[in-house]
């Protein structure tokens, strides 16, 4: 295994995962056995990944704003951060409303199966639209209020708050381009080395990635709920895939034509980290890997990636956008709703804002697609209609969401001159070295 590829790896790691899942469910005992004594690793996985992501965020943004030395190079490269990223949302949601438009998916349920779906997910679809309501009832500036943190720690102990640290560590970067460099050196050199621990950490976990998405993945298929109801939700489940698929062609192509690296050069270089947000479900659990990948195989500088992808993996949800966009028309056509090019374009507007204020953890896609069911006059009680197969599906838009990160930061790169050629370090490059 030592001798084979990272990303090969981790699909083997997966496979087996579901193979030793399919042969457990067989037996009686086999899904509490997988639940107990299985499942725990995958956590445990997942766990180490969250608990770096913060301290990274704040070593690597602070170091990536001060090594700009230039507030007016901050804000340049924040302003094509932020557009670009804008802009391939527009593009994610528009593709899955032409992709849900044309096979439409909701024409093929019928009312027993309808009936079936919203009585056994009531109680899940209740919790989401309770905690959107909640979120409409705050004041049209509660976002911008809940960036700015009252205490850092309080931000720093929840990855729901990634927002609020990286608006901190911004600030202190800003601060440290503004006083005298003496002063700042001894700081700068903190968190200079601070970074070095943090990414060398991430080099260390990611030697247990196999054994982490085994454990997630077989974890999964005997949680899974029953074969009937999946087929039920194939045609959905179709369109979104087919929707994520396309989009990872457009940034290929985009990322071709503005950098000049080949399709195959690109996903190689993220497909760890591709395949890693494929077990997690979660954008700010890769973020460490994503860093890595980007920096050491994409050949982005750390200037950049330190900046770019933090934000990234907290405002650009390109995979969950379009994902709004499919489940909102979806769960319209389901009960029988024709819309509007109108309202349809309302989706594309409020599925783009809504992917901005979208937490990077399992789920908070399903939170903003209620608001984007009210914004479209669509019955909230509908989300219970594809909640059997959103984990899965929920994998999938993650695996787009890192992607666009690592897409966009390669733009942004190119644009200011960052992007140079990969250089790759192994786990243990400092300690052969002092060997």
């Amino acid at each position: 295994m030592k001798k084979l590829a990272l990303h090969w790896q981790i699909i083997i790691g997966m496979i087996l995962g579901v193979v030793f899942a399919l042969i457990m469910a067989n037996f009686e005992w086999g899904s509490t056995f997988v639940t107990n004594w299985i499942k725990p690793f995958g956590t445990i996985f997942i766990n180490l990944l969250k608990l770096i992501a913060v301290p990274l965020i704040l070593a690597s943004l602070i170091k990536g704003v001060s090594d700009l030395k230039d507030i007016s190079k901050l804000s340049k490269m924040g302003g094509r951060t932020i557009g670009i990223y804008i802009l391939t949302t527009i593009i994610a949601v528009s593709i899955g409303l032409a992709v849900v438009n044309i096979v439409k998916p909701g024409k093929s349920i019928s009312e027993e199966t309808r009936t079936e779906l919203v009585e056994s997910y009531k109680g899940d679809a209740d919790s989401k639209i309770a905690a959107a309501e909640k979120q409409k009832e705050s004041g049209p500036l509660q976002a911008l209020e809940d960036l700015v943190p009252s205490n850092i720690f309080n931000a720093a102990s929840d990855n729901g708050n990634m927002l609020q640290v990286i608006f901190f560590a911004i600030f202190f970067g800003i601060g440290l381009i503004l006083i005298p460099q003496e002063k700042a050196k001894p700081v700068k050199a903190f968190f200079d080395g601070f970074n070095e621990v943090i990414l060398k950490l991430i080099d260390i976990i990611m030697l247990a990635a196999p054994y982490g998405v085994f454990a997630l993945l077989a974890a999964l298929i005997v949680e899974s709920p029953s074969a009937d109801l999946f087929k039920a939700l194939g045609s959905y489940a179709f369109c979104v895939v087919l929707g994520l698929a396309l989009m990872l062609v457009v940034y290929t192509l985009i990322v071709y034509a503005v950098t000049k690296k080949t399709p195959k050069f690109f996903l190689n270089g993220i497909s760890p980290a591709q395949l890693l947000a494929f077990s997690t479900s979660s954008s700010a659990a890769t973020l460490p890997v994503t860093m890595e990948r980007v920096e050491e195989h994409l050949g982005v500088e750390e200037e950049v990636t330190s900046f770019v992808l933090p934000i990234g993996a907290t405002i650009n949800m390109d995979g969950t956008s379009l994902y709004q966009a499919v489940a909102a028309v979806f769960i319209a056509q389901a009960f029988g709703m024709d819309l509007s090019f109108g309202v349809q374009l309302g989706i594309i507007a409020t599925a783009t804002l809504a992917s901005i204020g979208s937490a990077a953890v399992p789920g908070a896609g399903m939170v903003m697609l209620v608001i984007v069911l009210a914004q479209a006059g669509i019955p909230e009680a509908g989300l219970a209609l594809i909640f059997a197969i959103d984990r899965p599906l929920d994998m999938c838009r993650t695996t787009v969401n890192v992607t666009g990160d690592a897409a966009v930061s390669m733009l942004v790169a190119k644009s200011v001159g960052k992007l140079g050629e990969p250089k790759a370090k192994n786990w243990n490059d400092n300690y052969n070295k002092d060997k």
